[in-house]
């Protein structure tokens, strides 16, 4: 009994101890340094779907799941049950070729589309396929930066490469008990701060759990920091590597291009520390000249393999898809009519005789006249109006009901994403053909594209105003086939006569800062001047939120491609294209060359 009271004795010091450990004051400067979190929320479905229809009862068996289902004819779509993932293919009349899209559900922020890719299949028996699934990975980094002030406040940013969540603010961190209270001007959040995990967690994803913060440094940030780990020595140029995905590559020096200014901005951008107001948040950056892919660096977390969100650049392409379908001989061209293409959408509202003079080209050029200006957020045909309301999911039907604002056709362009999404449901509409299907089968399979993902409406069908996924080094193959007139490594996929016209000035936008000048566009391509050897010279250029660009520069034969995080930053983002194209890229070309 003596022994037992001499352990209980121990025991309970043992305890008041730890609990004065544990409730002794901690001093909020434990909170000041680097957190990061890195998650991919999913989805769970990928890996080898195998399709099996050596028995009258079709089967199809991919992550678990073995569905029974009936083909209709030569169409083979099924469903996973709670909306795990979808399937939508057809099979050749011979039964030997087998196509299709895989359809992955919808997850958290940023990443709250659908998204369709092409699956390819092989004959592992009569009657049966296997193809692999490989779903756009839903990936989200924060990073929490806390600092002490010069009046000894503690103050903190988040940066989110993904998507700019909690963009442009900055907040004062105090730490109660557990508690780590944030505030500015806009509100205050909390969170709880671990002390002997050293972590911090933040609810910041609605209908997620809290984000769970850990500490981070200059090796172990890759998406914080411009590359990880940190550069000992001034950028050294490497020139590409071949991946067999049709680039011819070559050197700087082959190309005629100085590397000297090049390597100032790679420099620049690897050395300018994370901030709020980094002028240079570039995640890739690839130039091709005379033919080949001669710069391509990455950065903040990307790669090669990485799909980029293309925002508003994806609009090019359904401009692009427009000039296909003319050529391959379907009613549809630029003074083609709009409404007559949507007869099934009847009755129309908010009908205005101004209606039935709507173009295609008048879709092309922002010059629709709906009420639909995306910097107006009570326009009923702003973009995220309409996306965010749920009484109309057909987004054609909502935006063919649109109130008119003006007439149709004019210089004055609107920005207006609606319209773009119009133009690429007139291709729908021509052709009777599934947007992804045609995309894969009339561009993405010419231009060699691999790993890309196509968002989709609340429908099924693609939105062709932006946000599709593409590999940045796919993305500047559209460039490239703009550039030669229609050609991809001497094939022909779209006529010299669309590239032409497209790459036309039609219209023109007001400027929305002092570097935006003579902004002008043509069928979804961007123009404005650049100085040149002592003249003028035009860029056309695909243009999306966060940096997001497909650069055509015909007077020097290339073309570049950059990819930013600046979401919803204009002024951040914007001169990506009119300064840093200017200072470092055309710079770096040789006027003899």
């Amino acid at each position: 009994m003596k022994n037992v009271r001499l352990v209980v004795a121990v025991f309970c010091a043992l305890f008041a101890q730890n609990l004065a450990a544990q409730t002794k004051p901690v001093s909020a400067d434990a909170l000041i340094g680097l957190w990061g979190s890195e998650e991919i929320y999913g989805p769970t479905v990928r890996g080898d779907l195998v399709i099996d229809a050596r028995q009258p009862e079709w089967r199809a068996q991919i992550g678990g799941y073995q569905i029974v289902f009936r083909p209709e004819a030569i169409k083979l779509d099924f469903k996973l049950p709670a909306d795990a993932g979808e399937f939508r293919g057809q099979l050749s009349s011979d039964r030997k070729t087998l196509t299709g899209h895989w359809i992955q559900p919808g997850g958290p922020w940023p990443f709250n589309n659908r998204y369709a890719t092409p699956l390819e299949f092989t004959a592992i028996a009569p009657n049966a396929w296997k193809g692999t699934v490989v779903p756009l990975d839903q990936r989200i980094s924060l990073y929490l930066q806390i600092d002490k002030a010069a009046d000894g406040k503690l103050i903190a940013f988040i940066r989110n490469p993904e998507g700019n969540m909690v963009r442009g603010q900055t907040f004062e961190v105090e730490l109660r008990n557990t508690t780590v209270h944030f505030s500015n001007q806009n509100g205050g959040a909390d969170g709880t701060y671990d002390h002997d995990a050293n972590t911090i967690s933040i609810a910041l994803l609605d209908g997620r759990p809290p984000v769970m913060f850990t500490r981070r440094d200059r090796n172990s940030a890759v998406g914080f920091y411009a590359r990880t780990p940190e550069a000992r020595t001034s950028y050294v140029y490497r020139q590409p590597l071949a991946q067999n995905d049709g680039w011819a590559v070559g050197s700087l020096k082959d190309a005629g291009l100085d590397p000297k200014p090049l390597a100032e901005l790679i420099d620049r951008i690897v050395t300018t520390q994370p901030s709020l107001v980094n002028p240079v948040d570039l995640h890739s950056l690839l130039i091709a000249r005379h033919g080949k892919l001669v710069l391509e660096e990455y950065f903040y977390g990307y790669d090669e393999n990485r799909p980029h969100d293309l925002r508003s650049a994806g609009k090019t392409y359904s401009s692009a898809l427009v000039g296909i379908a003319q050529d391959q001989g379907f009613k549809l061209a630029p003074e083609t009519p709009v409404y007559p293409l949507f007869a099934q959408y009847k009755p129309i509202a908010n009908w205005d005789d101004r209606k039935s003079k709507l173009t295609i080209r008048d879709l092309l050029t922002m010059t629709s006249g709906y009420f639909c200006d995306d910097g107006n957020p009570k326009a009923p045909g702003n973009e995220d109006v309409m996306q965010n309301q749920s009484e109309q999911p057909d987004w054609y039907k909502y935006t063919l009901d649109l109130p008119m604002a003006s007439d149709p056709g004019g210089d004055q362009a609107i920005y207006c994403s609606v319209d773009s999404n119009l133009a690429m449901g007139a291709v729908r509409q021509a052709t009777g053909k599934w947007i992804p299907d045609f995309f894969y089968e009339n561009l993405a399979r010419p231009l060699q594209m691999r790993n890309y993902y196509l968002n989709l409406m609340p429908t099924g069908e693609a939105y062709g105003a932006g946000g599709m996924q593409i590999r940045p080094r796919d993305e500047l193959k559209l460039g490239q086939l703009y550039l030669s007139g229609g050609l991809w490594n001497g094939h022909r996929v779209i006529s010299a006569q669309w590239v032409k016209e497209s790459l036309s000035v039609r219209s023109h936008f007001q400027p929305r800062m002092a570097s935006d000048t003579d902004h002008a566009y043509g069928y979804a391509w961007h123009s404005r001047p650049h100085e040149f050897a002592g003249h003028t010279i035009r860029d056309f250029y695909a243009a999306g939120n966060g940096g997001q660009y497909i650069i055509v520069l015909p007077d020097l034969d290339m073309v570049v491609v950059m990819n930013g995080g600046d979401y919803s930053e204009s002024k951040k983002f914007f001169p990506f294209e009119s300064d840093l194209l200017q200072r470092y890229i055309i710079a770096a070309v040789d006027p003899a060359r």
